[in-house]
Formats: structure tokens, sequence, C-alpha cells
């Protein structure tokens, strides 16, 4: 063997080498199939069945196809979320554990003078969908769109009751900007669940309840209640015939619960990237967005981390000031 080709093969090599090594350095975490090499967990913070548990599961076959791992959704119910997330905070930052949060999240900084955890420790992946809230009042009740409920609330102070699915929930505090927005006097009662609120507004026990549309359009095709507006700055597509407060003269009344995906902080922004990429693929396919808008009343979003992150902020900053308003506590 010559030296001439002996060097060649040795400065050849060695460049090869070098750039794997480079390559190796630079790849992303999630490259040569690293991630994910096991299965992937999604905490819900609310027990199953729930929207939030529904938007979390709506995922699961898309990501498994689109990942080639198994993800499995795991339900820790608890302190208005606050036990969920708190596992979420938690968790080992590797790209192995998601979580699924809605509205109550961005409340609960203002609503608890301490939690387990701090949403530092906590990173946005992608904003999932919007549910705006609809207002529905009791087929009995004295008022029957949204003028005659304030005219009534303001010339009967304390008068009104109006129930949501839990004290702190988007139900809760959208209906305490309603009160802070058309300055009248109407009383929060609290029940452990929709459920329960609504059974005892179709009861006559309680004159308005706040809730996304799935749980009031078939008791308002039945006339069992009545829908007078929905939360939102723009209709909702399930409802086409029922305005939104700011078409009412009520600007600023929008409210809604919403689901967003978020992560451990730390994870690799890589790995967040791909996992934020996958999510948006998926609720604006057309099948997903179809049963969001349809079965759901949820607009189909999709966010990029960075939106998610700024959404959440905003969210945070809007209901922390309505919670100082209206004197909301839970501690």
């Amino acid at each position: 063997m010559s030296n001439a080709f002996s060097r060649r093969a040795f400065l050849q090599t060695t460049t090869a080498g070098t750039a794997a090594a480079a390559a190796a350095l630079v790849s992303p975490a999630w490259a040569n199939n690293a991630w994910p090499n096991k299965p992937i967990r999604i905490i819900v913070p609310y027990t199953a069945g729930g929207f939030t548990d529904q938007m979390a599961r709506l995922l699961q076959v898309g990501l498994q196809k689109a990942l080639g791992q198994p993800i499995i959704v795991e339900n820790k119910p608890g302190a208005n979320s606050i036990i969920g997330v708190d596992q979420l905070a938690k968790a080992a930052p590797d790209g192995y554990t998601f979580g699924v949060v809605i509205a109550a999240y961005s409340a609960n900084p203002s609503l608890y003078a301490k939690l387990p955890y701090s949403t530092k420790d906590l990173t946005g992946v992608s904003l999932m969908g919007i549910s705006p809230l609809v207002a529905a009042v009791a087929a009995n009740a004295p008022f029957k769109t949204t003028a005659e409920l304030i005219a009534y609330a303001k010339t009967h102070p304390g008068k009104v009751s109006f129930g949501s699915s839990g004290a702190g929930s988007a139900a809760h505090l959208t209906s305490e900007l309603m009160r802070l927005l058309t300055k009248t006097d109407m009383v929060h009662v609290p029940y452990k669940g929709a459920s329960p609120a609504l059974a005892d507004l179709m009861g006559g026990q309680i004159p308005l309840f706040l809730d996304p549309p799935p749980n009031l359009i078939q008791p308002a095709k039945a006339g069992r209640i009545r829908l007078i507006g929905v939360a939102s700055e723009k209709r909702l597509p399930i409802l086409p015939d029922v305005p939104t407060f700011t078409e009412q003269g009520i600007p600023g009344l929008v409210g809604s619960t919403w689901a967003a995906m978020l992560a451990p902080a730390g994870v690799p922004k890589d790995i967040i990237q791909r996992m934020s990429k996958e999510v948006a693929r998926i609720v604006r396919s057309e099948e997903i967005r179809t049963r969001m808008e349809a079965s759901m009343g949820t607009f189909a979003e999709g966010s990029t981390p960075e939106e998610c992150n700024a959404f959440i902020a905003a969210e945070t900053s809007k209901w922390g000031k309505v919670v100082r308003e209206a004197k909301v506590s839970l501690d």
C-alpha cells in the first residue's frame, strides 16, 4: 500500500468520523428513533368522560400512529385540577409525560394563595381547542332574553342566582364577569359538577347556568331550558341561532373552557416542537375538527408552543382581574 493511499484513507476515515460525531451532537433528541422508545402518558386532572378527558382521548389514535408508541391517558382528578397538574409539574422532563388542562389552570394562581407547584414548572405544547360557554335560563324564569335577565337582575338585586359546575370553574368566573360587566347583583350557587347544576336548572331551582354547549342542546330542543347567549366573539356553528353577548350589547363578555397540552419545563425543545406539530395536525384534520365543532361546540386550534404560552398568560391575567374584582377566593 502506498503512503499516499494510506494517508488518503486515513483522512477519509477521520473526516467521516468527525462528521458523524458532530451530527450526533446537533441531532434532535427524537432522531434515529431515540424518542419516543416507550409509551407516553397524558395526565388529565379530571375524571373520565368530561371535556378535558374527551379532548385528551381525541389525540390518542393519531399520536399512536404518528409516534409509534402507546399513548396512555391517566385521570388524576381533584382540587380543581391541582392534584393532576402537580403530578405533571413534578414529572421527569424526558418527553414521556404530558398533560391536558382547561381554563381552571389559568385561574388557580389567583384563586389560591399557595399552589404546590409553580407555573414556571410547566410549558405549553399546543392550544388544542376553545369551547365558548353558553348561557341557559330555566323555562320558568321571569326572563327569556339577555336584556330581560339584566333588567330583572337590576330591579331585583340579590334575587337572581346562577349555578356553576364548581367554585373557580370557567362557568363560575364567566358568570362573575357577566355580573361585573352588567353591574348587577347576582348570587353564585356552586355545584359538584355540571350535571347537578343542569338538573336544578331544568327543575327551576336556579334560573341561570353557563356551560359548554353539548350538555345544553338537547334540553333546549325539548323546551326545558332556553339558550340566550354565547360568551364568544363569534357564533357557534352548532348553535347558529344563538347570538353572542357582544351582539347583544355586552362587549367583553367572553368566556370559555379550553384545552391545552402542557409539558414539564425542561423537556427538550425538539420534543416539544415535534409533539406540538403532531397535536396541531390532529386537531386540524377534517375528521377531528368536524367532530369537535359538530358534537362538542369547540373551535379547533392547534397552536405553536409560543402561541400556547401567550394564550395561557393572557387568560391568567384576565381571570386574575375578575377574581380580584369579584372578590372570589377558594382558600
